[in-house]
Order: structure tokens, then sequence, then C-alpha cells
């Protein structure tokens, strides 16, 4: 359960005192606001597809690598994990995590590469921005609203997944200083989300139990898939340390139960690592209320300065090993060629797609045909985008 308001940290968000939905609705009786939100994504058609959306390797090349799904279902424990302990809302870290990559289009990262040049025309393709789409705009499930009409706190956790977007001023920083994703722009005009601010500490945990995730089932995964062999994580700050305790504790471990302890104690560590710098910032800022930690000048939830030289060492590892491996890159461009030709596709033949996708076709300008194009395909799992690529076009790679 979310902790209790006398359990409650002072900076945490309290569903009592959300700033409420764009849609005005009655309030649950047996549900607070922010579970409310985990209920509607858990529930949502987009969630269900993140099953058989890639995360590293593409669906059938295994049973035991991630996808979408459970990697989402993974950064939703640690995000709980860091909320209790910190004594924050843990509905709403849980409800920032499960939405997260709603908006990946299938075969992940190549998927959002194609699509961004398919729409280089037309404001890019961003899987963050795809997200918000997702949740306001694109799931159709309620008779007085488009999307899942989220709460405020749950939406900002989404948009700024990686932080501010801009400054006070409005312009945008980062990553995304060269302009805002068009889906972002657009909506926070209608519905401010406050781009400048940091979001929530519950936000802030989502964000950095992904990093966690992302960290510990990568070297799983590679390790399983034979992309490197666990001697060469030796050299790694931190899980280096953990190989050295398991082969003086273990000497004789079996390969599968090797790999899995060492995730398990990297998650640990770094789980432990994230509450004992959040804690120490904390006591640093004293913020007295949600909005403290939002105008604060850097992110409460942290790693330590040690932990996050490891974190960029073992993503530095993996980039080239497992990211950049001839296989993945190989399977990765042809699933980018069959995105880039389901849209030029659809451009040509839009009375291929679906019925419902082409309301109003006659009076949307190119960009907006685009975009709904995109819309379509982002939408589809890595199965449903190789069977229709397959029924339309012909010659599909066996992304193997």
């Amino acid at each position: 359960m979310a902790a209790d308001a006398s359990a409650r940290a002072p900076h945490a968000s309290d569903p009592a005192l959300s700033r409420g939905r764009r849609h005005t609705e009655p309030a649950s009786t047996t549900r607070s606001a922010f579970r409310r939100d985990c209920d509607r994504i858990i529930h949502s058609t987009a969630f269900r597809r993140l099953a058989h959306k890639t995360q590293v390797f593409v669906f059938h090349e295994g049973d035991h690598y991630r996808t979408r799904l459970t990697h989402t279902l993974e950064v939703t424990q640690i995000a709980r994990s860091l909320a209790r302990a910190l004594r924050l809302d843990e509905d709403l870290a849980e409800g920032c995590a499960l939405g997260h990559d709603l908006g990946h289009p299938p075969f992940g990262h190549a998927g959002e590469r194609a699509l961004d040049a398919c729409l280089a025309d037309a404001g890019g393709f961003d899987h963050n921005a795809q997200t918000l789409r997702v949740v306001t705009a694109l799931e159709r499930r309620y008779p007085d609203f488009d999307g899942l009409n989220l709460t405020f706190e749950t939406l900002e956790g989404l948009v700024k997944h990686n932080g501010p977007l801009t400054d006070r001023n409005g312009k945008p920083v980062g990553r995304h200083a060269k302009g805002l994703p068009q889906a972002i722009a657009e909506y926070v005009r209608a519905h401010d989300l406050e781009l400048w601010s940091f979001p929530s500490t519950e936000a802030q945990a989502g964000a950095i139990a992904d990093d966690i995730a992302y960290d510990a089932h990568d070297i799983d995964d590679g390790l399983r898939a034979g992309a490197f062999d666990i001697e060469d994580l030796a050299s790694l700050p931190v899980v280096g340390d953990i190989l050295a305790e398991l082969a003086a504790q273990y000497p004789r471990l079996e390969p599968a139960r090797h790999i899995h302890e060492l995730s398990r104690r990297l998650i640990t560590r770094m789980i432990e690592d994230v509450i004992a710098e959040t804690r120490r910032r904390l006591d640093a800022l004293k913020p007295s209320s949600v909005e403290a930690v939002r105008a604060a000048a850097r992110p409460v939830v942290a790693f330590s300065t040690a932990m996050a030289a490891a974190d960029r060492a073992i993503k530095g590892f993996l980039y080239p090993r497992l990211y950049r491996h001839d296989r993945i890159m190989r399977v990765m461009g042809e699933a980018e060629g069959v995105v880039r030709e389901l849209f030029a596709h659809y451009v040509a033949r839009p009375n291929d797609m679906p019925a419902e996708w082409l309301g109003g076709w006659d009076t949307l300008d190119r960009t907006a045909r685009a975009r709904r194009i995109a819309d379509f395909i982002a939408g589809m799992t890595d199965r449903y985008a190789m069977v229709e690529h397959t029924r339309l076009i012909g010659g599909t790679p066996e992304l193997r």
C-alpha cells in the first residue's frame, strides 16, 4: 500500500492534494487518485502491447530475454522499493514506472530511429513524447475524453522522465535544446506541466529505477546471449567487486545461478546507494513540500558520485558489446527497414490502414497525415509489424 499520511515524508506527494485531472471526474471511493492512474495504465491497450515489443532482442529470439513489458515490471518493482524506503507515495512511483515506455514503437530504439527519420519534416519522433500522446489522446476507452485522463503528477513524471525540458522562460534545454518534441509542445499549450521544474520525488525514483533495471538486466541478457563473457565484466566498478565476492563465496557456482546472483546483488547495491544519497540530499535541502522538490536546483533522487561513475562505466561497456554488437546491429538495421517501408506504404496507400485510423483523412494536411501514420505504426507490436509488412509489401526479413 502507499504510505499513509502519518508515515509519508513531508516532501512526498499526497494524492488527496493532487493537482487533479485535465477532465474533471468524481473521485473514487475505494482508490487514491494515484492508485487509479496505475490501474488505468495496466488496463490500457498500450500496456498490453509491451509484451510483444523489443527491449534489446526481438520477441522470437528466446523466451528468457526481456521484453518492454518485463522491463517495465522490473522498473516498477525497483521504483516501489525506493518509494517505500524513502516514505514516498508508492502508487505514484509505480504509475510513473508503469507508463514510462508506453510510447515505444516496435523494435525498440531501432523503430524509434526509423520513425524519427520518416517524420524529419513533420517534427520528428520521440518515444517520451509519444508516451504523452498515448495517455492523453491515442487511448480511446472512455465516453467523455480521449486518453486515460491521468493526474498532473503522473503526467509530469512521464514527460519529465529525464528532468526539466525548459528553463523558466520556456527555452528548451538539455537534450531538447534544439526544440521540444511536437507532441509535448502542443499538449502543454493547453495543459501546463511546468516543464522548467523537476518532477516529484516519486517520479524521480521511477526514473532512476529505469537506469538500475537497464544496467542489471542488460548485463543478464548479454551474458545469456553470449555477447560477452562474465570474465569481461571483472574490471567494471561495483560489478567486479561483486564477481570477486562470488568467486570467494561460491567458487563452483553454476553459470545460471552465477548470472542471477550478480544481477540480484547489483540491483541491491544500486538501490541502497540511491537511498543513502537521496537521504543525504534531502537532509541538505530540507524540503517541506513536493513544491520544494520541484523547485530544487538538482534532482533529489540520485546515485552517489561513485555509483554514478559505475553506472556510466556499465553503460559504456554495454554500448559496444551489446547494443552495437554485430548481430544486434544487423537485426535492428533490418527492423528499421521494416518500419520505414511500412511508413512509405501507408503514405502511398493510406486505405490499407484500419478504417478507424482514416477518420477525417481528407481534412488533414501532409504533416498531420504523417503523424497519424506514425501513431498507427508506433502502436504496433513487433509481431504485428512483421505480419503487416509480409501482407502488404513482402520480402520481410526474419530478424534473426
